[in-house]
């Protein structure tokens, strides 16, 4: 990134600079193809992950809309799938839902012929819950509808292969493998070919219009590529540490894991009954330890998981329940320090009250 921080030229400019800047774009976005199994043309760049899902789900159903009017959303979507919902219902669309089990897996649908996309996570964002996406995307094509994955919490733990994974469309966030925020990918098949949520200079294959930031384009690129390398020995010892979560939590009474294989390496979601799971959030925050209550990308707002909810848990267990996200900074002392805290940190937030519902 700092390499190309003094290319200043816009990559939509016939001029020396701007067709500077323009190879600095190809040039990585045949490298985040070659990584996930994909062709150059298929890489749509965006501003991130929330971008790539609305523009895959309700870009895509608009393209569809006139003949397949519904769109089958998974029940634990992150909100920038989920959410969508409301919108497409106020635009005149269906919206079925993709049922979980009590493990966070999902049930695979029988899909209508009427649906324009299914959409159903690669691993969900607060479980961790490895979704059979090749099944539903075989079911989904079978009634002729397209499928889109958000991988954004795959790619830096399991093995993402674009064609082989039966995905229309698929999306990706930089930041998730160590890269730049505000830069991710819309991985589609040249056959779908979603309508543009936002209009301008037609960039991007026409799908995504906007001026991109080569060096933005660069970094992510450079971080896949080490995060692709590193794999999987990131994943073997990440779910080592993991594992060591699991079986200290186990010591503390009342605390159920709510993250079932097969499940990412790198997250695990635990209730702790009696108590409400921002104190606790907060106390290990004052300790210098960061872990999150539902998901991260909530705005602050803090309401019962509607992951946790889909999975047959009650409002109390919801609202009692902690993710610990791992990543390839995490070390085996960060997580004896956890362990350390966690025991006194349950205490205390019990002895503050728990909730009810």
């Amino acid at each position: 990134m700092v390499e190309v921080a003094a290319v200043v030229g816009n990559a939509s400019s016939q001029h020396h600079s701007g067709r500077a800047a323009r190879r600095i774009v190809e040039d990585a976005r045949e490298r985040v193809a070659d990584l996930i199994g994909a062709e150059p043309i298929e890489v749509v760049f965006t501003s991130g992950g929330t971008e790539a899902n609305n523009l895959a789900v309700h870009g895509a159903w608009l393209a569809r809309r006139a003949d397949r009017p519904a769109v089958w959303l998974g029940s634990t979507e992150h909100p920038a799938v989920r959410d969508q919902a409301a919108v497409i219902e106020a635009e005149g669309g269906r919206v079925d839902w993709v049922e979980v089990d009590p493990a966070g897996h999902s049930v695979i649908p029988e899909i209508g012929p009427d649906a324009a996309v299914v959409s159903v996570m690669w691993v969900n964002n607060e479980t961790g819950a490895v979704q059979p996406v090749a099944e539903v995307a075989q079911r989904a094509h079978d009634a002729g509808a397209l499928f889109h994955t958000d991988a954004v919490q795959a790619v830096a733990w399991l093995p993402v292969h674009f064609h082989d994974s039966g995905a229309d469309l698929l999306s990706l966030s930089a930041h998730k493998v160590g890269g730049p925020v505000g830069i991710g990918a819309l991985v589609a098949t040249r056959a779908a070919s979603p309508t543009p949520v936002l209009v301008g200079g037609g960039q991007e294959r026409g799908i995504r219009s906007g001026t991109l930031a080569p060096m933005l384009v660069a970094g992510f690129a450079a971080a896949l590529a080490e995060t692709v390398a590193e794999r999987e020995a990131a994943a073997t010892r990440v779910a080592a540490l993991t594992e060591r979560i699991r079986h200290g939590v186990g010591g503390i009474s009342d605390t159920r894991v709510n993250s079932v294989a097969p499940v990412s390496p790198a997250i695990v979601n635990v209730t702790f009954d009696g108590l409400r799971a921002d104190d606790l959030l907060l106390l290990l925050d004052a300790a210098g330890i960061d872990c999150s209550v539902g998901s991260a990308c909530a705005a602050g707002v803090s309401r019962a998981s509607h992951v946790l909810l889909a999975m047959g848990r009650t409002e109390a267990d919801a609202r009692s329940s902690l993710r610990f996200s791992l990543g390839h900074t995490t070390t085996a002392d960060d997580i004896d320090r956890l362990l350390h805290v966690l025991p006194g940190a349950v205490e205390r937030a019990r002895a503050a009250g728990g909730v009810s519902g």
